[in-house]
């Protein structure tokens, strides 16, 4: 089968090759997908580039991708819940990484049926995206009536977090470009910022909660506009200490000017790194079936042109998701 490698660590042009490879083994709890369609995401490039070496060292060469959408053409002696034909969708395990691919296994409790009102590149646009957004929001207790901003509102996560926020109640405000203002508007949001006009923090401020999608310095700047006793939850910060244990770095201690930040506001810190989950994926379908949530595509690449899509990818500039499509 034909598959997209990472063979050496570096710029995508040279690290990315797509090869002919052997057709992955079947264990006993998994299935074997037929791959449709592939979301891109940027910890893919980042672990080309080498980025990520230390924290999630690869095996190289390596198939890349974590985003699937397609059909199940085998399945392992123990699977029960699923069969031959089915038409799923997941975010694969780190250990099963590999989705842009002709064929790729995925354990069995991982996966859930595609929402049978959108495509496969369309499914495959929501799993680390929405599983992303749910997690970080769930860990920081979102509710009805909360304020909370949202960066980086035209991105992958961004843009489904919006659409999540929304079906809680809350009161969401976003950041994005001029160019974006008034499609993220209708994705839901009731404040759009456009950081090439407007200061974000003098907008939004005294706010419940802070997603932080960018880490840098706007990690430790959403402490400045929560309230007193505020949350701030990040997929892009520092990692928390209950995190950092779960990710297996030892002996980790939050930086001395987070926690100053912290203590300052009485606030909690959240960092999530995270997990597959099929529950999570299944309460997306009813959503995406209830038409409360709808995947962002913005551009659709051939499996031959998947290079270029991850190098299109790597410039910041997409609009929601990047698919590699093998239908």
């Amino acid at each position: 089968m034909k598959a997209l490698q990472i063979t050496t660590y570096g710029e995508l042009k040279d690290s990315l090759v797509i090869k002919t490879i052997k057709k992955p083994s079947l264990q006993s709890k998994e299935v074997l997908v037929e791959v449709k369609a592939a979301a891109l995401n940027p910890i893919d490039y980042k672990l080309a580039q080498g980025h990520l070496k230390d924290l999630v060292p690869l095996d190289l060469p390596v198939t890349i991708g974590f985003d699937v959408s397609g059909v199940i053409v085998e399945k392992g002696v123990e699977v029960t819940n699923f069969e031959i034909g089915d038409d799923i969708y997941a975010r694969v395990p780190h250990e099963q990484m590999g989705t842009v691919a002709e064929f790729v296994t995925v354990s069995s409790d991982t996966i859930a049926k595609k929402p049978d009102s959108i495509s496969y590149e369309e499914a495959s646009a929501l799993p680390l995206a929405g599983l992303t957004a749910i997690q970080a929001l769930e860990k920081a207790g979102l509710k009805k009536d909360d304020r909370i901003l949202i960066h980086a509102g035209s991105g992958g996560v961004g843009s489904f977090a919006i659409q999540y926020a929304k079906t809680k109640g809350a009161i969401v405000y976003t950041t994005t470009s001029s160019k974006n203002v008034d499609w993220v508007k209708a994705l839901g949001t009731d404040r759009v910022i456009d950081y090439t006009e407007e200061n974000y923090k003098e907008v939004a401020n005294n706010l419940d909660l802070v997603f932080d999608t960018l880490g840098d310095s706007y990690t430790f700047e959403a402490f400045d506009i929560i309230k007193e006793g505020g949350k701030v939850s990040s997929i892009a910060g520092p990692p928390s200490e209950e995190t950092a244990k779960q990710m297996g770095i030892e002996g980790y201690k939050l930086p001395e000017e987070l926690t100053e930040k912290i203590q300052a506001k009485s606030a909690d810190y959240f960092f999530t790194w995270m997990q597959p989950n099929a529950d999570q994926l299944n309460a997306i379908t009813a959503m995406v079936q209830d038409g409360q949530i709808k995947p962002i595509v913005d551009l659709i690449y051939s499996f031959e042109d998947s290079i270029e899509a991850y190098q299109y990818l790597a410039t910041g500039r997409a609009k929601g998701k990047i698919i590699i499509s093998l239908s």
